[in-house]
């Protein structure tokens, strides 16, 4: 062993370094492998340092994951709107982790939960990842931020706590024209198939189609339109809103626009309702019939079997299907940001009347990319176009056609 400048610091023969010091009755024992004498340094006052204080003000409670995640659900969650599920997360976790104190939670400890997930109750690599970003959060919240009465954290480092990345995840799944037809031709309730068709011509996400009101529409009247904006936050106990955390702005081509004049009086505050109730999700169990109905007709359709990603549409997937028709259509990618609600590392929150003309410009293109051939590689060509669809949708298009005049190609489905 070779002497360092510092006292309890050497190196061995292969170069590395190794802590060995007693403080206060203490030992310090660490092998550090090759790194330089000034990192040495460092960790070695950090150990004499805890030491120190482990002197004057005790040691480090010991605290069981039950309590952080109590303590978490009591004064974090509650300010998130995935409370409910952060709680469900937390149940699952604690016949596992419930009783072992923080320091004994890492991935090892953490694998009788993962196998059970896995292969006891069939869920996926993504949903065990869920959880384990729950495990994440709270633990870092015991060694950042919660402290005990005596000045320490409750947990002194955060493990590293890895989570596979799941390669059988499922892929979104933007709808062709011809599979929105089908689909949207089974939504067999008026404002199920308002909402879907609002929702695949604006891009917005579930809760906001659900929570839109009219107190939010906005008058432009240099364009001699209207448009919406979405708060930030839009629930009552404030714990919903846009996810970017910003206001957005909702433009409307001709069918969103036929969708809004159709819903007019139907409801004093919220856009879309049903027997005079505000709608409060949109996976309810018409889309899921819908869907499967769809799903059974495919092969009959287009002479194939409906794909996985078509039996298992997703809401979600309605926006992919507009973001990946904008990209289509061409429309700047800047502009697709605006459109989508994505954050696009401008500051602008206002829009001038020509900017909102150009972003109008944009979501009107999406009907003329029904033949552009980026949309026609993504899905196997029908022979012949389809025709048809709900009678809801039938009277949206001819809403449409008698209030804006305009062609029926502009208003396909």
């Amino acid at each position: 062993m070779a002497r360092t400048r510092t006292s309890g610091i050497t190196t061995d023969a292969l170069g590395s370094r190794i802590i060995k010091k007693e403080v206060l009755g203490k030992v310090i024992y660490r092998r550090l492998g090759s790194v330089p004498q000034e990192i040495a340094e460092q960790i070695l006052a950090r150990e004499i340092e805890r030491i120190r204080l482990a002197r004057e003000k005790g040691t480090r409670p010991r605290v069981t994951f039950r309590e952080a995640a109590l303590k978490y659900l009591k004064f974090e969650a509650p300010k998130l709107a995935s409370s409910d599920i952060l709680a469900w997360h937390i149940e699952l976790l604690d016949p596992f982790i419930g009783d072992l104190t923080l320091e004994e939670v890492h991935d090892e400890t953490l694998l009788p939960f993962k196998e059970s997930r896995l292969k006891k109750d069939g869920v996926s690599l993504t949903t065990v990842n869920r959880s384990f970003e729950v495990v994440r959060r709270i633990l870092n919240l015991c060694a950042r931020k919660w402290r005990h009465p005596n000045g320490f954290s409750w947990l002194e480092t955060v493990p590293l706590i890895e989570m596979e990345r799941n390669r059988l995840a499922r892929k979104p799944y933007p709808l062709s024209w011809e599979e929105q037809a089908l689909l949207f031709g089974e939504l067999r309730y008026e404002h199920n198939a308002q909402m879907a068709l609002f929702k695949v011509n604006t891009g917005l996400r579930e809760q906001e189609v659900c929570n839109l009101r009219w107190d939010w529409e906005a008058e432009v009247p240099e364009l001699e339109t209207t448009v919406f904006v979405i708060p930030a936050v839009f629930s009552e106990d404030g714990r919903s809103g846009v996810k970017n955390g910003e206001d957005r702005l909702v433009v409307l081509n001709p069918v969103a626009r036929s969708v809004i004049d159709a819903c007019r009086g139907k409801h004093p505050d919220y856009v879309f309702s049903y027997q005079g109730e505000r709608l409060r999700c949109m996976n309810n169990g018409a889309w899921q019939s819908a869907r499967k109905r769809a799903a059974t007709k495919y092969q009959e359709r287009f002479g194939r079997q409906a794909p996985w990603g078509f039996e298992h549409l997703r809401i979600h997937d309605l926006k992919h299907t507009f973001g990946r028709r904008l990209r289509a259509a061409r429309v700047p990618f800047e502009t697709r940001q605006v459109l989508l609600g994505h954050k696009n590392g401008s500051i602008t929150t206002h829009y001038s009347g020509a900017e909102i003309g150009e972003l109008i410009e944009g979501v009107n293109r999406i009907d003329a990319s029904r033949s552009t051939p980026v949309l026609t590689t993504l899905r196997v060509a029908c022979a012949t176009p389809v025709s048809g669809g709900s009678a809801t949708v039938k009277a949206l298009q001819s809403v449409a056609e008698k209030k804006l005049r305009l062609p029926e190609s502009s208003l396909s489905l």
